[in-house]
């Protein structure tokens, strides 16, 4: 008897969404980064075991958008909540629930899902605050589970996989049992990319940043991809490119060699910087670049 669940795993920026659904799935297919707002995107992961098959879908941290691209961000959460089965709220263990958790416990209210609440990064954090922030959790919503763990250490992750178990209802699979996401590779490059502007670079300018891939040619042992990264001002690029070109070849550097583990193959990486001011708040940039609200459901 096959089952299923598409699960959402909500939260504010840098709670470690992407963290979890890797650890659970054991393979990385999202950014992972220390800066908040990193997951621009719905991220879908497939975790299939026996006759059970788990779609988890990474959104993007909660937050008050700011730019077209914030609000674009926040309907893609909005609109995994309504396709979800089911919903991981996570938070840091041992912090108090603050506005985006109270409006996201008022939303579950309201949508009556099945629903586990994740504390994450209980290293961080002393038995005593996390009682505290069990304890106040329970006072806001009455979660059909409340597991503590760490993500990034992977403690007490079957613990999430035994209540997730849970959310599965008979149906048939939606994806081959060798899937582990929707995104295509060329998406999976770029972000690969981008995440390596995340981590080289000051907290503004990735955020201002995109990356296009505008080739994407594999032969048998060869893959050549050349890719544009979109910031806001000529300062910015000038940050990127780095003094003779090094802030670029570093970035670039570290990109192919994710790119080559991920795609078990050679590669061969192309970058250039171009500037294309507030492309965050552009229709048009933001319907290139990938963004289109009007695809999402």
């Amino acid at each position: 008897m096959k089952r299923t669940a598409f699960i959402a795993i909500v939260g504010r920026p840098n709670v470690g969404k992407s963290t979890l659904m890797h650890a659970l799935l054991g393979e990385k297919i999202a950014i992972v980064s220390s800066k908040p707002q990193t997951t621009r995107n719905r991220i879908m992961g497939v975790l299939t075991k026996g006759e059970d098959q788990y779609v988890f879908l990474d959104t993007p941290g909660i937050h008050k958008a700011k730019t077209k691209l914030g609000s674009y961000m926040m309907k893609t959460v909005r609109s995994s909540l309504g396709s979800a089965d089911a919903v991981i709220l996570i938070a840091d263990a041992g912090r108090s629930p603050g506005d985006i958790e109270k409006n996201i416990c008022e939303k579950l209210k309201g949508e009556k899902l099945p629903s586990m609440l994740v504390l994450n990064k209980i290293d961080l954090a002393s038995r005593e605050k996390i009682a505290e922030s069990i304890a106040q959790y329970a006072a806001l919503y009455d979660f059909d589970a409340v597991v503590p763990v760490s993500a990034l250490k992977e403690k007490n992750l079957g613990d999430v996989m035994e209540e997730a178990e849970k959310f599965l209802h008979e149906g048939d699979w939606f994806f081959e049992e060798d899937m582990i996401t929707d995104q295509p590779e060329k998406q999976i490059a770029a972000e690969i990319i981008r995440e390596k502007l995340l981590r080289t670079l000051s907290a503004e300018i990735p955020h201002g940043s995109a990356v296009v891939i505008e080739e994407f040619k594999e032969t048998d042992d060869l893959l050549s991809i050349r890719a544009e990264i979109y910031c806001e001002k000529e300062s910015h690029k000038g940050i990127i490119v780095g003094k003779k070109g090094e802030m670029l070849k570093r970035i670039g550097t570290y990109a192919r060699e994710d790119l080559e583990e991920f795609f078990g193959m050679k590669v061969y990486l192309n970058l250039w910087v171009k500037v294309k001011e507030n492309w965050r708040d552009s229709d048009f940039s933001l319907n290139s670049f990938g963004f289109n609200p009007k695809e999402i459901d």
